[in-house]
């Protein structure tokens, strides 16, 4: 595996993944994954379809709990709290589901509210000063409040669930794929508010993305990931872990296969029946 250059031993872990391993039933999806997240940086996690992305994020967050290993949160396993304790660790947590993961039912304005009216004291009239100002900061007319999720366009439906993961003011935001399915334009534009974000907020990020141009530009750091079931006995899950400067010069050719858009020997394995 492809180390970072730079050592993060001095700089202080917000997140850390122990020896982390996820089955459901009999079949492993994360096996003993070690990786340390720096308070302030932006981690994106690629791979291919299936190697244990999500899973990942969403153990991270709490969402699912560990086979094995831990999570750590500012000091804190995850899946040792109460659900009490779990659900005030959370609310440090912004999560940008891949369909944007809406309330159909209810208008941007409502789905915005949704977290500040479960979690926050806040009066209808603070709350609706942050659902303008969220709305605003993703680029989008305070009149788009009161439409459904239905009569926006899958670009505009990404920005609102980006407004509403802001909603909270979360230390942590977690992206999973938040340019799929879009156009290269509005591709770039969600980079490009993904960018402002970290600088208005602050935050620490981990996205999730096959996108490799969302990936060079968004990342400090990028991790890879491999199906546990194409690894050779022995080989760790992540291939690489470095810069984006560090993955051009990579010469594991399954990362520079995946990071080039490559088939390879994959195709030959398809055909193999593998």
């Amino acid at each position: 595996m492809v180390k970072p250059n730079k050592d993060t031993s001095t700089q202080e872990s917000l997140i850390r993944v122990e020896q982390l391993s996820v089955e459901f039933g009999q079949h492993e999806v994360l096996h003993d994954i070690d990786l340390a997240i720096i308070r302030g940086e932006t981690l994106a996690i690629i791979g291919e379809s299936g190697c244990g992305k999500t899973v990942l994020l969403k153990t991270i967050i709490g969402l699912l709990h560990p086979t094995r290993g831990s999570v750590m949160f500012d000091g804190h396993d995850m899946a040792r709290l109460g659900e009490r304790a779990l659900t005030r660790e959370r609310i440090r947590f912004g999560f940008v589901f891949q369909q944007a993961a809406l309330f159909d039912s209810m208008t941007i304005a409502q789905n915005l509210a949704f977290p500040l009216r479960q979690h926050t004291q806040k009066s209808a009239t603070e709350i609706e000063e942050i659902v303008v100002a969220r709305l605003t900061e993703v680029g989008l007319p305070e009149s788009a409040r009161f439409k459904k999720p239905a009569e926006l366009s899958g670009g505009m439906r990404k920005r609102v669930g980006l407004a509403r993961a802001l909603a909270l003011e979360p230390e942590v935001v977690l992206y999973d794929e938040p340019t799929t399915g879009l156009d290269p334009i509005m591709s770039d534009v969600i980079n490009e508010l993904i960018l402002e974000t970290r600088r208005r907020h602050l935050v620490t990020s981990v996205i999730v993305t096959h996108d490799m141009k969302s990936a060079q530009k968004l990342a400090d750091r990028i991790v890879m990931l491999y199906p546990l079931a194409r690894l050779q006995e022995g080989e760790p899950q992540i291939l690489f872990d470095g810069t984006p400067a560090d993955l051009e010069q990579c010469r594991d050719r399954r990362v520079t296969q995946f990071v080039h858009g490559e088939a390879g020997e994959r195709l030959r394995e398809m055909q193999n029946g593998l």
